[in-house]
């Protein structure tokens, strides 16, 4: 990606958000799918208040009657995941990868059984942001499904004592494992109950059993990264890494993602003419989500 003025970025994107005004149905809202304690307004965004939780509450503890509850759009994720996207990726991994015919597509639509939510809720073209969202999270973290594990990860510390609920197993390391990399003993040990694997006592499972794998992948994005997904392409990043990336933390990582996630974006029939005309004038700082995000079409927070 060219590096440009941040005011060239601005003017730029200023200019794809009117374009984006003459796109009917564009402009809007996603569909939430929030954390438990949060709303879904009117409108499709996550929060807390009588603006989300007041009329027209969609999700969640609503104040004003009974919430709707998400449905699926009916769409067909092994329709949009096909083999030739998912070879197109594993395709990009070092020919001296080892680990690259771990990951299968087969065992990612799988795994989707059990987080049937994913990929489908919205729009088909929602559906689509998400997948390319989430796949360009998987290929930066694993190198286009080359790693398995995090190099170098069991020469690293990753018990966090504070969180009781899940005590660390001093013979076990609790480093990078799997398509989005999950880390932390407190990470393991709530995903083990939702895939019922007790992975607290056994996280080397998500390095070694392929299906397990991709459903803690899929439990961390359903937990962390699904609550926020609404507020644009930024926040999913944010919910990953925060300020490791975000605020200019790790300009270069964040770029890296959105090339991902335009490239992604692009396979899958999305946004072509907008995205060629602001392939190269993405802010850098997209994580703050000071910028118009192409995620969703919408305007971040400033």
């Amino acid at each position: 990606m060219v590096a440009l003025s941040l005011k060239k970025n601005l003017l730029t994107l200023v200019l794809v958000g009117i374009l984006l005004g003459f796109v009917p149905g564009y402009v809007k809202g996603q569909n939430c799918g929030c954390a438990a304690n949060l709303c879904c307004s009117q409108f499709g965004f996550c929060g807390t208040g009588n603006a989300y939780c007041g009329p027209g509450c969609k999700e969640g503890p609503c104040t004003s009657g009974s919430p709707t509850k998400p449905s699926t759009n009916g769409g067909s994720i092994a329709n949009i995941v096909t083999q030739d996207f998912f070879n197109g990726i594993i395709n990009q991994a070092a020919a001296s990868c080892a680990e690259k015919n771990f990951y299968t597509r087969a065992a990612f639509l799988d795994a989707l059984n059990s987080f049937n939510q994913f990929g489908n809720l919205g729009s088909t073209d929602d559906s689509k942001r998400e997948i390319a969202a989430f796949f360009a999270r998987v290929t930066h973290e694993t190198g286009h499904f080359c790693y398995i594990e995090e190099v170098n990860g069991a020469s690293q510390d990753y018990c966090d004592k504070t969180h009781r609920q899940y005590p660390c197993n001093p013979n076990k390391k609790y480093f990078g494992r799997g398509p989005l990399q999950v880390t932390w003993n407190y990470n393991y040990g709530a995903a083990g109950p939702s895939i019922k694997i007790d992975l607290l006592n056994s996280p080397e499972t998500v390095a070694t059993d392929v299906a397990v794998s991709f459903k803690t992948a899929l439990w961390f994005w359903k937990t962390n990264v699904r609550p926020v997904v609404s507020q644009g392409f930024g926040a999913t990043i944010r919910a990953n890494n925060g300020d490791i990336e975000c605020n200019g933390g790790n300009p270069s990582t964040v770029q890296a993602r959105v090339q991902y996630y335009i490239q992604y974006c692009n396979q899958l029939g999305l946004l072509q003419a907008i995205i060629s005309l602001a392939r190269s004038t993405i802010c850098l700082l997209v994580c703050t989500n000071a910028c118009f995000d192409l995620m969703f079409g919408v305007e971040g927070n400033k």
